[in-house]
């Protein structure tokens, strides 16, 4: 196989650990089911269908997470044996509570009817296993500590409870995290294993969400679990948060972060990020989904090309969007940025 032909897990193992490979890989936190299938030409159904699609579009790896939706209302609805995602992939929007949520008191947490690790479907995330190709690894995806503990209890009432009830913060960061952890390590026995990859929103466009305090007093310890999992896995840790996280980015590097997720445009300069971190830090994504959704595939192959030859071009680059591929993307834009990848992002001439 040329260096250069695609899949090959391998160079997108050495892209994220910060090196630089023969070509810039593809990389995503998801792209919806209409997207994939209106590209493969086919309904997105069986464990198979995932795989032509990766290969088709010249993906490395295939991502798998166990379907297990935690939001609070749903759990709370249906004791936790609600799907996070429809049979054909495809997710739903579900705005997060503000004001108060489901749970008040330590007591609350307790009594609240939370699944386990053996609640969960595995059949799809098996399946794909089975089926994968040897030039193709897993990628193993879950997230959102901090994200549920605030929905847990709404953020007005996460913010006061922070300062009024710490107790009640700390348990349900140990519920949800431990719960999470199995998850992961659930998925990180798998042979298949190629990376870990972690996605928790902590910031917005101009700043983190809560103070750096609360992120190292509650969630850090987490990151650090998970980055040492994938450490004693051999793969890559990846984090994906949107935002600006400048304020604690070297901080998440010495947690064990490997490689950073989308480098929302709006947010960071991916140039400026780069400059400073080299090789220390893979960067992936910075394609802007409102230029995926509404620009022109040429805007969208410019857009590629300097990412390309300002970024990817010192290796430690992931080509993707600035977040994900919703359903609003047309396909052909979709199509743009991947072939446009295709295009310019040989990197062995």
């Amino acid at each position: 196989m040329s260096t250069t032909e695609r899949p090959n897990f391998e160079v997108l193992r050495t892209t994220l650990y910060g090196g630089k490979g023969p070509y810039v890989p593809f990389f995503e936190l998801g792209v919806d089911a209409s997207v994939k299938a209106a590209f493969l030409g086919r309904p997105i159904e069986r464990p198979e269908d995932e795989i032509a699609f990766a290969r088709a579009a010249g993906y490395d790896y295939v991502k798998v997470a166990p379907p297990l939706d935690l939001s609070p209302e749903v759990l709370q609805s249906y004791g936790g044996s609600h799907l996070k995602e429809k049979a054909d992939g495809s997710g739903e929007r579900v705005w997060a509570e503000e004001g108060k949520g489901v749970v008040h008191s330590v007591e609350d947490v307790e009594t609240f009817p939370w699944p386990g690790v053996d609640d969960v479907d595995w059949s799809r995330v098996d399946a794909i296993e089975r089926a994968l190709p040897d030039d193709m690894k897993l990628i193993a995806q879950y997230g959102d500590i901090f994200t549920w503990t605030w929905r847990f209890l709404g953020f007005e009432q996460f913010s006061y409870a922070l300062v009024e009830d710490p107790a009640l913060v700390e348990a349900l960061f140990e519920r949800i995290g431990t719960l999470e952890m199995a998850l992961f390590e659930r998925m990180a026995a798998s042979p298949k294993l190629g990376a870990i990859f972690y996605s928790d929103d902590i910031a917005f466009a101009t700043g983190l969400m809560v103070s750096p305090r609360v992120l190292r007093q509650y969630l850090f310890p987490w990151i650090r679990r998970l980055a040492e999992l994938a450490e004693s896995k051999h793969v890559p840790f990846i984090y994906h948060s949107d935002g600006d996280l400048r304020s604690v980015l070297d901080e998440l590097l010495d947690l064990g972060v490997n490689a950073l997720h989308p480098i929302e445009p709006q947010a960071m300069d991916i140039v400026e990020l780069k400059r400073r971190y080299g090789s220390r830090l893979c960067l992936c994504g910075n394609v802007d989904v409102d230029l995926l959704a509404r620009g022109t595939p040429e805007e969208i192959r410019e857009n590629v090309r300097w990412l390309i030859e300002n970024v990817g071009v010192h290796g430690g680059y992931c080509l993707g969007s600035g977040n994900s591929v919703p359903e609003y993307v047309p396909v052909e834009n979709y199509r743009a940025m991947i072939e446009a990848g295709l295009e310019f992002g040989c990197l062995d001439q």
